[in-house]
C-alpha cells in the first residue's frame, strides 16, 4: 500500500477555517512573512503555514479573508481535489512555484485536522516511527565571503553542519578554509533558480573548483551548459536537486540519476504528490533529504517530523529556525529529537 493509500480515504469534516499573520526582520533587506492556516471542524483544529516569499500576497490574503468554500463532508483526497479548483490567490503569483506553497499550507493543515479528528498521529496512520533527525544548518557566507559566522557557530557547535549557498567570489583560499573545517555536507549553486533574487548563473570554473575543494559534498541545484555538464559529468554521483524537484516526474526527468534529492514538503503542493515521491524514492533506492522555506511557525515542526519519519539521517537543512539567525548558545543540536503530537500532523 503507498502511503497515500494509507491517509487518502480518512473522513474529514471542515467548518471554516481562519488565517493567522506571522512576521520576523531576519535580516535587514528580509521582512519574512508567513500565514498559518487554521481549519476547524468536529471540534478539532488543523494547522498548516504558507511559505509564499512575497510579503504583499500575504497581505492580500488577509484583506480577503477565509472566504473560500472549503467548508463540508470530505474524506482527505476528495477535499484536496476540491481544493486544486480554489483560486487561492487574489491575483496571479509573482512565481508560479508561490501556487505550489499555499496549496501545501491548506493540504497540511487539512491532513492535521483529519488526523485528530480519527485520533491518529502521521506515524501511526503511515505504520512509522520517529527517529532523531541529522540536519544542516544553510545560508551564503556573506559578501565578501567569510567563514567567520560558521566558525562561530563550529566554536558552539562543534558537530554542527552546513548546506553553503555558493558564489562566484569564493576564492581557492576559501574553498581551502571550508575543507580544513571538514563540517561541509553540501554546496547549494542556486543555479536552478531563476526570477528571484539567489539566482545564480552557471558557473563552470566555480563547479570545478568546488567539486575539486570539496570531494565529499554533495552538489546541488547547478545550472547546466555544455561547460557544466563536462566539468560535473565526473561527479554525477554527488549532484543532487531541489528546485526543479515538484513531483516524480521531475526526479524522474533529471539529467544523471540521482543518489539523493531534495524533497522540499512545500513544493509539491499536495500531500499526494508529497507521498509518491517518498514512495519512488524508496522503491528506487534514491536517498532523500528535507529543506526548509524559512517558516516561522507550525510549517519547521511538520517538516521536521516528515524527515523523522521518512528520511531521518540525511543531511536535512530543518534546523530549528534559531539557527537561521546569529549564533546563540543553549540550541537544540543534530540529530534533534522530534515528539509527535499524539494526534495530528504536528510535533510537539
Amino acid at each position: 500500500m503507498s502511503l497515500y493509500d494509507k491517509v487518502k480515504d480518512l473522513p474529514l469534516e471542515v467548518d471554516g477555517y481562519e488565517l493567522d499573520p506571522l512576521e520576523l526582520q531576519a535580516r535587514e533587506d528580509f521582512l519574512r512573512k508567513t500565514t498559518v492556516i487554521r481549519l476547524h471542524g468536529g471540534g478539532e483544529e488543523g494547522v498548516g503555514e504558507d511559505v509564499t516569499y512575497d510579503g504583499e500576497a500575504h497581505d492580500l490574503m488577509q484583506r480577503r479573508g477565509p472566504t473560500l468554500p472549503l467548508a463540508g463532508q470530505w474524506t482527505l483526497h476528495r477535499f484536496s481535489q476540491h481544493l486544486s479548483a480554489q483560486p487561492l490567490f487574489e491575483r496571479e503569483p509573482s512565481m508560479h512555484a508561490f501556487l505550489d506553497y499555499r496549496r501545501w499550507a491548506f493540504e497540511s493543515a487539512a491532513l492535521d485536522l483529519a488526523l485528530r479528528q480519527n485520533g491518529l498521529s502521521l506515524g501511526g496512520a503511515l505504520g512509522r516511527e520517529t527517529k532523531p533527525v541529522e540536519f544542516v544548518t544553510s545560508g551564503p557566507l556573506g559578501s565578501p565571503p567569510s567563514t567567520e559566522k560558521m566558525r562561530a557557530w563550529l566554536a558552539l557547535y562543534p558537530g554542527l553542519r552546513f548546506k553553503l549557498d555558493s558564489s562566484p567570489e569564493w576564492s581557492d583560499e576559501l574553498l581551502a578554509e571550508l575543507a580544513a573545517t571538514g563540517a561541509v555536507d553540501s554546496i547549494d549553486f542556486k543555479g536552478q533558480y531563476h526570477g528571484t533574487i539567489v539566482d545564480q548563473p552557471p558557473d563552470a570554473d566555480l563547479y570545478r573548483r568546488v567539486a575539486e575543494a570539496l570531494p565529499d559534498a554533495w552538489l546541488e541545484d547547478p545550472g547546466l551548459t555544455e561547460e557544466t555538464i563536462a566539468v560535473l559529468d565526473p561527479h554525477a554521483d554527488r549532484v543532487t536537486w531541489d528546485a526543479i524537484i515538484h513531483s516524480v516526474e521531475d526526479i524522474q526527468g533529471l539529467p544523471w540519476p540521482p543518489k539523493t534529492v531534495n524533497v522540499k514538503p512545500s513544493r509539491f503542493g499536495s500531500v499526494e504528490r508529497l507521498f509518491a515521491a517518498y514512495d519512488y524514492c524508496e522503491a528506487n533506492g534514491i536517498g532523500a533529504y528535507g529543506g526548509g522555506q524559512w517558516e516561522l511557525g507550525p510549517g519547521r515542526g511538520q517538516i521536521q517530523l516528515l524527515a523523522a519519519l521518512n528520511h531521518p539521517t540525511t543531511p536535512n537543512d530543518v534546523a530549528p529556525r534559531e539557527y537561521n539567525l546569529d549564533p546563540a548558545a543553549g540550541l537544540p543540536t543534530s540529530p534533534l529529537t522530534v515528539t509527535p503530537r499524539e494526534t495530528g500532523f504536528l510535533a510537539v
